[in-house]
């Protein structure tokens, strides 16, 4: 296990207490709250939640990719290599983007532009970091790149626009300007929407297999938990803007300890009976314009059982157990059994083995 110090040296991001607040004319609405966790080197970290969870949000303004104007408020802090980047100006930032540290959107065809070549952009971003003078150097590059990530004849593949890519293979043109520059940490956003399920899991394995090549860390933005079996190693559980759940990728699916996370889990389809439909968190998740107080969960949540406190007060996200936290004020009545019962059933539905314990 390593000692204090060489746990710290091993960060390479760190977010703490991060908020995000965007200003309107009917109010404000705060889309991360107080949220922070920590990336390490050669480190897979799933952000997962439903659709207004706040993981998105949390992880652009990593580098302020959010929209800069006075009706965005972000404030905390976010330490790449021990550098804020919160206050950075534009020149550092225009270094860390594409260099340091690189972004895979979730639509590609809206990341790529649709009237420059695809080789063009490839080079474009290869002699912005790597290649200042040397556009020969840069071609060969963008060539092997596209190599790399499993494209068909990469030359002709140079010559060609987006349109006249299908949706996975945009989405390898985007792993391949993300991996160009050797980042040390690899942020994808929803890399799989909008593919079709073999898709999907090519995407996957380019993503996992350039991950390998390059050592980068990342992080995974989702909400298919499948891709957090196959990514993952550790999994911060986002809700209603808060982080509600941390810990190891096996830990969370083999033992959930927030109720939220059991709801998700539970969500899944099930191979081992003839069910008729899926099986919802009941409720919808909070209007973030007007968050409910307390445990932002409680409306919908089934441990509650009537209790005041949960309506009233707002759970700390407290270490219960080492590597795990959870925000939730009566965690230790959930059932080890109940979990370990759905853990069995979501182990052999995504392939993530449970640890001999499992918690």
């Amino acid at each position: 296990m390593n000692s204090g110090s060489d746990a710290r040296d091993d960060v390479i991001l760190e977010i703490r207490d991060l908020e995000v607040t965007f200003h309107g004319d009917d109010g404000s609405v705060q889309a991360a709250d107080r949220v922070s966790f920590t990336v390490r080197r050669g480190e897979t970290v799933a952000v997962v939640g439903e659709s207004g969870s706040g993981k998105s949000a949390s992880v652009l303004a990593v580098l302020q990719l959010l929209p800069r104007s006075g009706n965005v408020e972000v404030r905390g802090s976010v330490r790449l290599d021990g550098r804020e980047l919160l206050d950075a100006d534009r020149r550092t930032l225009r270094a860390v983007r594409g260099g340091a540290v690189a972004m895979i959107f979730q639509d590609p065809m809206t990341s790529l532009n649709p009237v420059v070549r695809v080789g063009k952009q490839l080079v474009e971003m290869l002699r912005e970091h790597r290649y200042p003078g040397g556009r020969r150097a840069a071609e060969r590059r963008a060539v092997e790149l596209l190599r790399v990530v499993g494209i068909p004849q990469p030359e002709l593949r140079m010559r060609q626009f987006p349109h006249e890519f299908s949706g996975g293979m945009r989405q390898r043109v985007m792993i391949a300007m993300a991996i160009a520059n050797e980042p040390s940490l690899l942020i994808a956003d929803e890399p799989t929407t909008a593919l079709d399920v073999t898709i999907q899991a090519q995407v996957l394995d380019v993503l996992r297999d350039a991950k390998a090549a390059t050592g980068a860390a990342a992080i995974v933005i989702t909400h298919d938990l499948g891709v957090v079996a196959e990514l993952a190693d550790t999994v911060v559980v986002m809700y209603g803007g808060r982080v509600v759940e941390t810990g190891s990728a096996e830990e969370i699916f083999a033992a959930p300890r927030h109720p939220y996370t059991i709801g998700l889990m539970a969500g899944l389809p099930r191979l081992d009976a003839d069910v008729d439909r899926l099986v919802p968190i009941p409720g919808s998740p909070p209007n973030l314009a007007d968050p409910p107080p307390g445990c932002r969960f409680h409306p919908r949540c089934t441990l509650r059982a009537g209790r005041d406190v949960c309506a009233t007060e707002t759970p700390e996200l407290r270490e219960i157990a080492a590597g795990r936290r959870s925000a939730c004020h009566f965690t230790e009545e959930i059932s080890a059994e109940e979990t370990a019962a759905e853990a069995a059933r979501v182990s052999e539905l995504t392939g993530v083995p449970l640890t001999g314990d499992g918690r």
